[in-house]
């Protein structure tokens, strides 16, 4: 008999960076996942998490003695970190069937409460070879390797929340527009529930009600967009494709950020701005803005979080109570931060010939590498801020981020900072630190002095 669950709000997100050692995450659409998640877990929110299981991870970086990217696979043991569960539910891609397993992070939160996360895998014996390598790699591969990781990851995860006894939800939560294929597998339950074939607005009102969307990309390249009759042919016969006015507006084009906006209640971007931005792009729908936050206790560094321990009550449980963190004694912050500092200084050292000092202004800036982040705006006038460095003070320029494998602009952009580092060699410290991660984070965040971020606007 199925275990059936309380939870009533599922979280759908491409990839999760909720633990260091779980390596099914990018960036920040990743890493807001994880601190959603584990958030909930310290509000005691019903909350569920689905997200695909991705065995080589996005990729481990390297950079060479020439300022290239070198991109590896990031392989790590996932039985290690997950527990398996036992229901298998199947999918047809491509005229071929195949079976969808999940595998269980437990997000345990400040009072106890757990927030179980699912990560679907495809990679099983018996399984087409093309289809198991869907949970290999985090935005991999061509249009069709990532429609298809969408379509287990939106349509597979809602079959598999019922498989594992999640009868209740109320609300699905699409973070972006990757997960929004479960809206097709919601409209299956409507029509097998009313017996029906056809798609009728009590049906699209059903399913609205069941959805809220985020969208994050400020960029129209960064909405993915397929070809319809390939998804056509890829996904087989369904009602949905009498609805492509929703969602194919050209009559060529899938777009899956129109597909979740059509079929969701509610819909946010991530910041004020960023709200304004989307509404633009997309005039016909209503967006809110909720502003972006984080999981403190993830990223807090622990001399400051021993500080607050001290002087503010209960600021783990209710984050309001930091506001009381601006009556800390300076001279005690001050050293709290520079035990975090330290700390950067000597994996720096460590890592890189660039030698840094402990009592120089250190600057940072890490975020995926791309063109309009524009990591490299610092270096626009080099010998002008050689005259900076003379007159102001010293400083320190540390850098970090990946650049997407496709991603050539990202990619030179990484170089320009290398070589920009070599002609300041003399003057400025400048370093650029490889692998990007969670691990490299919580050092970098708490122990730069400031923190550098420049992108176009209005980004």
């Amino acid at each position: 008999m199925t275990q059936t669950h309380s939870q009533k709000i599922a979280y759908f997100s491409m990839e999760v960076g909720i633990d260091a050692k779980v390596s099914t995450y990018s960036g920040g659409l990743g890493i807001l996942a994880g601190d959603t998640l584990k958030t909930s877990a310290d509000m005691a929110l019903p909350y569920v998490g689905v997200t695909l299981l991705t065995r080589k991870g996005y990729f481990r970086q390297s950079i060479n003695k020439d300022g290239q990217q070198i991109e590896k696979p990031q392989v790590w043991p996932v039985d290690k970190q997950l527990k398996k569960c036992k229901p298998t539910i199947t999918l047809n891609l491509d005229g071929h069937l195949f079976k969808v397993r999940a595998w269980c992070y437990e997000a345990k939160g400040l009072t106890g409460h757990v927030v179980p996360v699912y990560y679907l895998d495809t990679d099983i014996a018996g399984n087409p070879a093309e289809l198991r390598t869907l949970s290999h790699h985090l935005y991999g591969g061509d249009n069709r390797y990532r429609l298809m990781q969408e379509w287990v990851l939106g349509a597979g995860g809602v079959k598999m929340l019922r498989a594992l006894g999640y009868q209740d939800i109320s609300c699905f939560h699409m973070n972006e527009g990757h997960a929004a294929f479960l809206t097709f597998e919601l409209m299956a339950e409507q029509l097998k529930r009313q017996k029906k074939k056809t798609i009728g607005k009590s049906n699209i009102a059903a399913v609205k009600q069941q959805c809220v969307f985020t969208t994050h990309t400020p960029v129209p390249a960064g909405h993915d967009r397929f070809d319809l009759k390939e998804a056509k042919a890829l996904i087989g016969n369904h009602p949905m494709w009498k609805m492509t006015r929703h969602f194919a507006p050209d009559k060529t084009q899938l777009d899956m950020t129109e597909l979740a906006l059509a079929f969701s209640r509610f819909v946010n971007g991530v910041a004020k701005k960023h709200a304004e931005v989307s509404r633009a792009m997309f005039p016909n729908h209503t967006i809110e803005a909720v502003t972006n936050g984080v999981h403190v206790p993830t990223w807090i560094a622990p001399p400051i979080a021993k500080l607050l321990d001290t002087y503010v009550t209960d600021w783990k449980l209710d984050n309001d109570h930091l506001r009381h963190a601006l009556a800390l004694p300076l001279k005690e912050l001050d050293r709290a931060h520079q035990v975090s500092k330290d700390k950067l200084i000597a994996m720096i050292n460590k890592k890189s010939p660039v030698r840094f000092k402990r009592n120089v202004f250190t600057i940072g800036f890490a975020r995926r590498a791309t063109p309009y982040k524009r990591a490299d705006l610092i270096f626009k006038d080099i010998e002008r801020l050689k005259k900076i460095a003379q007159t102001a003070g010293a400083f320190q320029l540390v850098f970090a981020g990946k650049a997407h494998p496709k991603d050539e602009g990202g990619k030179q952009l990484i170089k320009a900072i290398h070589e920009a580092a070599k002609q300041l060699s003399r003057d400025i410290p400048t370093v650029y630190l490889p692998n990007y991660e969670i691990k490299l984070a919580k050092c970098l965040i708490p122990g730069v002095d400031i923190w550098l971020n420049n992108p176009e606007p209005p980004m």
